[in-house]
């Protein structure tokens, strides 16, 4: 929350999404030492960059640390999407003054659900199992968008995976 925090005072806006979420949703039945932020405006990375620099952080490849933390951080481009449709909704946790921005509990199953319907990434639908078996979900609307991305007889052939009952 202190990086999101931290850029949001700084006018940079970012959204928590990936394995992050299903951590958080899950109850830490996974943990997810990625944090995926995805930016708002594309441009502002080149800020983002110095101002993670500033506090401590250093560059590597593509993602930033710090030394007193095992988490790393990822800056995606927009757009926030899931799959090929905008994120509609977010959710926030709220700690103090810190807002923390992510994706609603039912876009982060559809997020992972999109690595497992395109990469076929079995460990991505068991972080939608999780996530769905700890939080209110939609399954309506992620039947929906699964028919929108062309995926509905995957959905149909995993969908017991999700709610067995």
């Amino acid at each position: 929350m202190e990086i999101s925090g931290y850029l949001l005072k700084n006018g940079i806006e970012v959204v928590l999404s990936g394995g992050a979420c299903v951590t958080i949703y899950a109850h830490k039945a996974l943990e997810s030492f990625d944090l995926d932020f995805v930016l708002i405006s594309a441009e502002k990375q080149k800020e983002v960059r110095r101002l993670l620099l500033a506090k401590g952080f250093f560059q590597e490849r593509r993602y930033f640390r710090h030394k007193n933390t095992p988490y790393f951080i990822d800056f995606i481009s927009p757009p926030l999407a899931v799959g090929n449709e905008p994120v509609r909704a977010l959710s926030e946790i709220k700690r103090g003054k810190n807002v923390l921005r992510l994706l609603s509990p039912t876009d982060c199953v559809k997020d992972r659900l999109a690595a497992y319907y395109h990469w076929d990434d079995r460990q991505a639908l068991e972080q939608a199992r999780l996530v769905y078996q700890n939080q209110n979900v939609d399954l309506r609307e992620i039947r929906r968008w699964s028919k929108a991305e062309g995926m509905l007889t995957r959905y149909d052939r995993i969908k017991k995976t999700l709610s067995p009952a």
